[in-house]
């Protein structure tokens, strides 16, 4: 009898859980999502609220990476996998989208397969440097401090683009959109899509300011001296309010997918700057959110938050940094949760119904002054857009474009802009306009949604399993510093590096040398080559694995001569940048050592954000002895600490931006330059002999290295530099991917030569495999500067000194190529042949001696080490 009635039990409990699973169906629960973002600090806010949610309602299924505004693809890649991984969450699918927007060159050529390459029309106005892409890419060093790293990595050809992930998840039913970035990545998607357009129920957007009056940047009341900014303006773009006052930074990241998105015929719920200027990160809730870190994720939201208030540009933090994504996902998931709700009834913030469209172009209509792509020099304007019709106006240009100067007041351009309308251009949309208060008035968290923020993300469930220590028992930070003892140290040398593939096998070479010839004194890192600045990690990480935690490492400046805006340093052109592809062969896969970055071991040193009011930051930050030197700073040091009589060499292998500042320091430095070693350059000697960049049709005759900055190779060549000049034309010569592959293979295989080699080999199959990988021989022929410097006899170098000019003159057509000029040009020695056997011979077996080897083989043997009590751990390979 107690067997049936059990029996009994279990069958009424299987029928009550059937019926409500089915009740959930019935209703679409739970709510599918797809989250496109760009990884902004405010963004991961929202992402790790998402995670947070009761998974029976919300279900994050997929996050697509928007790389057109605030971070770099191959950095916020990595960002979202080590949160997901954080969390717990690797079955969320995780995709790779484009880094310009609708209208520059890329995503056309995307669809076309031609090339990644493109330029910063509307990125321009977001901070390159500090308190901007590197501090987000880095999370102002936090990132590698904090997340644990999974098995989950960018790989090129095996990360799933954005598209495809858009495509996979939507096809598979209804899912709800979340845009918290610019739309680049879904307007591609709605237009090549149309016929998945009817699963996407519903999309949440924060972006845009309809009626919004921006409170940043207003003058205290009686202030004398004061020059208000953008107190009261629509938007919020604060480097280039003058030209633009109307814009939000999302929308303006791409103004025409925004439209696309908004005009989509999808229903759209709107929270912009109308609701998010009134959710400010007040002392209050900073104050709480600090006392409420019982979660991993609360740790890491907090530590974020607190470097950003720490390394604000003023003293205006809480009233000028507020809940933008956070606050979007949080409005999104309330409404979502009455779905029987046409007016969007939440719990925080009011909503009301507003007819808007976005402004793409500038009136007068169907003008022709060269500033618009979608129709200058075209007989059929791009989808066949109107001739006259709204987005056949001028087109913001940049930063201080002259058509939107105001002589008085604020400028007059909007792209971006979204405004109310009525007539045909006008879209019903859902709009949050206000943040609702606590509903305890004693709370002294003025906002509800501070309320749910907070609980959510200090819910035990579904909370982060641990951080980057936590995992790992035996946990311990080392550095390493070489024993050389008595031995004699050879010339300092000081490498200056852009951070591309064949400065990393570089660096191994030169690490290699016996200490006896070559004493590397310090490496300067010029990011304005083929890599972003935050991938200066993996520079410390390369050194750390060779035992070398002794040598600095200083940043250049994020701008090449010339480019940085004259107004706000910050930010900035691309003329010479936008030659440098963005995704497949650029920087995606610069920025990752083309996948392999993360096979590193771990570095305790890192970029980090800290800082000291001694060095332009605030307040001084919790650890500003941290503080990231820059070039010239590592540069001064290395020459105060020169022995008597000592003269530095110094090795080139990118743009000689960093060069050209030591040349113009004030207190000249030059006299203790022995040698500059310069890889670049290309001397062209008839019509068919013809430069690299070929992604400026235009140039032809231009090398990477001299066009990337052709006013600082110019302040260079001015010099009385003693220069050796290792062209184009002689690395091709030394450039065969399987010989030198051969002559690695032959040999022992140090864990320096066995990374080395797996280097080169992708870069040698991935140029068999895709046409966009074409280039991959120009980073092997980075390696001869390092071989050359070393000074061994067997290679049978010549030279030749020829009068070399550089050409520079802001003509993009021109720029960076070397000219003979015999009256005008300074005499450099330039290497004219080397005996290619004997270089691939040399770098082989250099790498492959087991003196001066790697202390540590790869992350994975540091965690073997980390995973043991000390006395068990295995000996390195």
């Amino acid at each position: 009898m107690l067997l049936k009635k059990k029996h009994f039990s279990w069958v009424w409990i299987v029928i009550v859980v059937v019926g409500l699973l089915s009740l959930q169906a019935v209703q679409g629960w739970p709510r599918r999502i797809l989250l496109d973002t760009d990884v902004d600090t405010d963004d991961f806010f929202g992402l790790l609220y998402l995670l947070k949610l009761n998974r029976s309602e919300f279900e994050l299924e997929a996050v697509t990476v928007n790389a057109n505004a605030w971070t770099n693809a191959g950095h916020a890649v990595h960002q979202v996998y080590d949160m997901l991984y954080m969390m717990g969450r690797d079955d969320v699918a995780v995709g790779v989208g484009g880094r310009v927007g609708l209208k520059k060159t890329a995503p056309f050529c995307q669809m076309l397969g031609i090339t990644t390459a493109g330029g910063c029309r509307y990125r321009q106005a977001i901070p390159v440097g500090s308190g901007g892409r590197l501090d987000i890419d880095s999370n102002f060093g936090i990132r590698k401090a904090f997340l644990p790293q999974g098995s989950r990595r960018y790989s090129p050809f095996r990360q799933p683009t954005a598209q495809q992930v858009m495509i996979d998840k939507i096809s598979a039913g209804p899912i709800t959109v979340f845009l918290i970035g610019a739309h680049t990545n879904f307007a591609i998607f709605l237009m090549s899509n149309p016929q998945l357009k009817k699963n996407v129920e519903h999309i949440y957007v924060m972006g845009g300011g309809v009626r919004s009056k921006n409170p940043t940047g207003c003058c205290p009341e009686n202030a004398t001296s004061c020059v208000p900014r953008q107190c009261g303006d629509p938007g919020n773009v604060f480097t280039d309010y003058t030209s633009n006052p109307y814009a939000e930074f999302n929308f303006l990241g791409d103004p025409f997918a925004a439209y696309q998105v908004i005009h989509s015929g999808i229903p759209v719920t709107l929270v912009p700057l109308d609701a998010t200027n009134t959710i400010p990160i007040s002392q209050n809730f900073f104050e709480a959110l600090e006392k409420s870190q019982s979660t991993y994720e609360a740790q890491y939201i907090f530590q974020s938050l607190k470097m950003a208030r720490d390394t604000w540009f003023d003293n205006q933090f809480y009233t000028s940094y507020f809940m933008w994504d956070s606050f979007t996902a949080g409005v999104a998931a309330s409404i979502m949760r009455n779905s029987n709700n046409p007016g969007g009834e939440n719990e925080f913030a009011e909503m009301e119904y507003m007819n808007i469209t976005v402004i793409t172009s500038n009136e007068p209509y169907g003008i022709s002054d060269g500033s618009n792509p979608f129709f200058d020099g075209l007989k059929v304007p791009k989808f066949n857009l109107d001739k006259h019709g709204v987005h056949s106006g001028h087109v913001q240009k940049g930063l201080r474009d002259p058509f939107c100067i105001v002589k008085e007041g604020k400028g007059k351009c909007k792209d971006g802009y979204t405004t109310e309308v009525t007539g045909p251009e006008a879209v019903p949309v859902l709009v949050a306009t206000k943040a609702k208060p606590n509903q305890d008035p004693e709370s002294p968290l003025d906002r509800e949604f501070f309320k749910s923020f907070l609980e959510i993300l200090n819910n035990p469930q579904q909370k982060g399993r641990f951080n980057f220590t936590t995992q790992f028992p035996f946990y311990k930070e080392e550095t390493y510093k070489p024993e050389f003892g008595t031995r004699k140290q050879g010339k300092p040398v000081v490498f200056d590096m852009d951070m591309s593939a064949g400065d990393f096998v570089a660096l191994f070479f030169l690490l290699k040398v016996p200490v006896e010839v070559i004493n590397l004194k310090a490496i300067m890192v010029s990011p304005t080559g083929w890599a972003d600045a935050a991938t200066i990690d993996v520079i410390y990480d390369l050194l750390h694995m060779m035992g070398r935690d002794d040598i600095p490492v200083g940043l250049g400046d994020v701008f090449a001569m010339n480019q940085s805006d004259p107004v706000s340093s910050a930010v900035g052109d691309c003329k010479y940048l936008k030659a440098i592809p963005h995704g497949n062969g650029g920087f995606l896969d610069s920025d990752t050592l083309y996948g392999l970055a993360r096979d590193f071991p771990r570095s305790p040193r890192r970029y980090t954000a800290e800082s000291s009011v001694n060095y332009g930051s605030p307040p001084d930050t919790d650890h500003h002895e941290l503080r990231q030197p820059l070039a010239l700073e590592i540069w001064e040091s290395v020459v105060k600490t020169l022995d008597p009589g000592s003269k530095i060499t110094i090795l080139t292998n990118g743009p000689l931006t960093t060069l050209a500042k030591i040349i113009l320091l004030e207190q000249n430095t030059t006299s203790l330059i022995q040698d500059v070693y310069i890889v670049g350059g290309h001397i062209s000697s008839n019509d068919k002999d013809k430069g690299n960049v070929f992604t400026i049709p235009s140039n032809e005759y231009a090398e990477f290295n001299m066009f990337l900055d052709p006013f600082a190779a110019n302040t260079v060549f001015g010099s009385s530099l003693n220069i050796t000049l290792i062209p184009l034309s002689i690395q091709q010569k030394v450039s065969s991917f399987s010989k030198i592959l051969e002559a690695l293979r032959q040999r022992k295989k140090t864990p320096e030569a066995h990374f080395a080699r797996r280097v080169l080999s992708r870069l040698y199959r991935l140029q068999q495999l895709h046409h966009r990988y074409h280039h991959m021989q120009t980073f092997l022929g980075e390696i001869l500067g390092a071989v050359l410097i070393a000074g061994d006899s067997h290679l049978n170098q010549t030279f030749q000194v020829k009068p070399i000019k550089v050409h520079a003159e802001g003509v993009e057509s021109k720029d960076g190529q070397l000219l003979i000029d015999e009256k005008q040009g300074k005499l450099v020695r330039v290497l004219d042949s080397v005996n290619p056997k004997a270089y691939y011979d040399l770098f082989a077996e250099r790498l492959s001696d087991s003196e001066q080897s790697a202390v540590l083989v790869s992350f994975e043997e540091q965690v073997k080490l980390w995973r043991k009590p000390p006395n068990q751990t295995e000996p390195a390979l």
